[in-house]
């Protein structure tokens, strides 16, 4: 295909894509699910699971192979916009407030679904071939172990401020446990794809550019920021000259990450969380959630849904594994979260709530999967487990907080913070 006719049937796939997650959403928000959740589905349903199982010649019209030289690149742009308002949102202040009990909960919630997961992973690789042979144990290991630790950072982040959490110790716990947990995840990734060619010089590269870039970013760049935000913040108005050049750091940032190979999400997301508050944040989150929310983001989606083959998962014995996955991966994080947040003094109410929240896996296990996938860690069987992984414990996180919490009321007398974000 010409780059003319790439354009075009891009700007076909997009309407497509729109209209099946809003058909989608409209469902699951009868079913109490949030859109990230109905988009995820979309996915799956334009991808081979469905519609290639239904009508190859319509999905191979719709999705025709080169198409995703221009899907992947715009996709990645939109999952970076996404993060960066997630950025701007994050509450540092309210984290520091019990970071103790974070630390504890997600130490738990990492290293019970890793070991489980590693298990899982030496498992696969010993008595199947689903794992490529080109890998060793110890790499099916380390990405099985990181890919049953991932928790949907952002999407939590979305769901305690649906539900009104945000100061609470649920949500303030949640929010800083999800976060470190996510960072090391990522970290352990590294190690992985290091594993797999055999130099750990890229994992320390990686792991050594992602401190050094968070701590350029939060110890230079914010305070710089923080001093030209008065002037904005006098005149009530941020002009589109500065709010593209706000949008340039971020570009920068997520390249840097992702040519450290930490992936361009985390580079987006420090960078968001630098910004000043204030006319800053309000105007950026203003002019870019909705666009990349309603348009760019179900890309992302799509775009991991045409890699799920559930019809690969052509046996009982695999569909079998997929379960067993899927139960390690609930039980290890579930429990261990819950059992942390009850030996750091949290009510049980509040532990259970917090053990389901962190139990959804989301965007953030879709992200860490099609790298696996693209770097050749994992096999499309193994893909097609995970996938299904992400999905059910995503959306079962909404319905057990619902039918365990009572729709998310505040609990044990705490009280949402309302207060005006202060700068951090």
């Amino acid at each position: 295909m010409s780059t003319f006719e790439l354009a075009v049937q891009f700007l076909f796939q997009l309407g497509a894509i729109l209209i099946v997650c809003r058909l989608v959403g409209l469902v699951a928000e009868r079913l109490g699910q949030p859109p990230v959740v109905s988009e995820m589905i979309a996915g799956v349903c334009l991808g081979p699971s469905l519609l290639g199982a239904l009508s190859p010649e319509a999905s191979a019209f719709l999705f025709p192979k080169e198409s995703m030289k221009v899907l992947f690149p715009v996709a990645q742009v939109g999952l970076a916009l996404y993060m960066f308002i997630i950025g701007l949102e994050f509450r540092g202040d309210i984290v520091r407030k019990r970071v103790g009990t974070s630390v504890s909960v997600s130490l738990a919630g990492m290293a019970v679904p890793f070991a489980l997961g590693a298990l899982v992973g030496w498992l696969l690789y010993e008595k199947t071939e689903l794992f490529p042979q080109s890998i060793s144990p110890t790499a099916a290991m380390l990405f099985m172990g990181a890919s049953m630790c991932i928790t949907a950072f952002p999407m939590l982040a979305r769901i305690i401020q649906h539900k009104g959490l945000t100061g609470t110790t649920m949500g303030t716990v949640v929010i800083g446990a999800g976060a470190i947990d996510d960072a090391a995840a990522w970290c352990m990734l590294a190690v992985v794809l290091a594993s797999f060619t055999g130099d750990f010089t890229d994992a320390a590269f990686s792991i050594g550019g992602g401190f050094g870039y968070a701590v350029l970013v939060m110890g230079v760049v914010r305070p710089l920021l923080r001093r030209w935000a008065r002037g904005v913040d006098e005149r009530g108005k941020l002009s589109d000259r500065e709010y593209a050049m706000l949008l340039a750091l971020m570009c920068l940032g997520s390249w840097w990450t992702e040519r450290i190979h930490l992936h361009a999400v985390f580079g987006a997301f420090v960078m968001g969380a630098a910004m000043p508050r204030g006319v800053v944040a309000k105007s950026i989150v203003a002019r870019t959630q909705p666009l990349a929310v309603a348009l760019f983001l179900p890309l992302f989606f799509t775009y991991s849904g045409l890699n799920t083959r559930l019809g690969l998962l052509d046996a009982s014995g695999l569909w079998l594994i997929a379960l067993g996955v899927l139960a390690a991966a609930i039980v290890g994080k579930g429990v261990a979260c819950w059992g942390a947040a009850r030996i750091s003094g949290i009510s049980n109410r509040e532990a259970v709530g917090i053990g389901v929240l962190m139990n959804a896996r989301g965007m953030m296990e879709l992200i860490i999967i099609n790298i696996g996938l693209e770097r050749g860690v994992i096999s499309p069987e193994i893909f097609a487990m995970l996938a299904i992984m992400a999905i059910v414990t995503t959306l079962m996180t909404s319905p057990i907080f619902e039918l365990v919490l009572g729709g998310g009321r505040t609990l044990d007398g705490a009280t949402p913070d309302n207060q005006p974000q202060p700068e951090h």
